[in-house]
């Protein structure tokens, strides 16, 4: 019988909004499972880290993106299995394995999956280094994410993110430079990203997966806002590629010039100068055997 921890974010929307979700969630776990609520940002780490040291053989992460990161960053170099269950505003890695999004059909079905290594990546800036798993973004949505209010993200859900973009609207956006495996580009926004999925709704990096130790860099020019409304519209289209003032390109390394806000997995982590890189073979994820085929696909 395996030996459990679930790490939990007691103030998740959907524990806030749903209390009694937490003792259904347990009870589909099984007997042998540890509930390890998180004390508040940044201790999910340490938490993951404790229960690797206690000799667990799975952790299974409770809450959105952001704690899923941080949780990720404990097992990065175990051989503990990390599993998901969706329980924030996004849900962005849940939605990517195609695990849906009610956490307690996902708990039900947990046995169904299978542990797979995956590479992950990693930031290094003058603040920090760290470990993400789904993407970074430099530019335009990191100043989106530093500007949220957290109280807002409460109330709003994803749509805040969405009202934070639409307020940047008729500003000047600030470029910067960077190098993606040694091509310099000018830019106002770079996602770069080993996931399809963004923010839950749209597809812009369409040619990634997890499984693969490569992220899809997307690269969009120009210091006026509006022109983002064509870009917007070639995500909608499937028509991004070849289209004027955005880059599409596979790569492993990635440098950032001075000046721009930065995200990683949709937290804000400060600003660049930064340096993002793959590390292969740093952390095992439970997922749907289909997932990363062409059915999936």
């Amino acid at each position: 019988m395996y030996r459990r921890a679930l790490i939990y974010n007691p103030v998740a929307g959907r524990l806030r909004r749903n209390p009694q979700l937490l003792s259904r969630i347990l009870g589909s776990l099984g007997s042998n499972v540890s509930p390890v609520p998180t004390s508040g940002p940044n201790s999910a780490t340490a938490l993951a880290r404790e229960a690797v040291d206690r000799g667990v053989d799975q952790v299974i992460g409770f809450g959105g993106d952001g704690t899923l990161n941080e949780i990720a960053n404990g097992l990065v170099g175990s051989p503990v299995p990390l599993a998901v269950l969706p329980g924030g505003t996004a849900n962005v890695l849940a939605v990517e394995l195609g695990l849906g999004t009610n956490p307690l059909t996902v708990a039900r079905n947990l046995d169904a999956l299978e542990p797979r290594r995956i590479a992950a990546s990693r930031l290094v800036s003058h603040r920090e280094s760290r470990h993400f798993l789904l993407m970074a973004g430099a530019g335009l949505d990191a100043h989106i994410v530093h500007r949220l209010k957290p109280s807002l993200k409460n109330l709003l859900g994803k749509a805040a993110y969405w009202l934070g973009g639409f307020g940047s609207v008729a500003r000047r956006l600030p470029e910067f430079d960077l190098k993606v495996d040694g091509r310099s580009l000018r830019s106002s926004f770079a996602l770069i990203s080993r996931v399809r999925n963004y923010g839950g709704n749209l597809e812009i990096a369409r040619g990634v997966r997890l499984t693969v130790p490569e992220f899809e860099v997307i690269s969009f020019e120009g210091k006026w806002a509006p022109i983002y409304l064509k870009y917007f519209s070639g995500v909608l289209l499937n028509r991004l590629k070849g289209m004027e003032g955005v880059t599409v390109q596979r790569a492993r390394h990635i440098e950032l010039g001075a000046g721009a806000p930065l995200q990683i997995d949709g937290e804000a982590v400060g600003h660049s100068p930064a340096k993002i890189e793959i590390i292969p073979d740093a952390l095992t994820l439970l997922m749907p055997a289909r997932y990363g085929s062409d059915a999936w696909m």
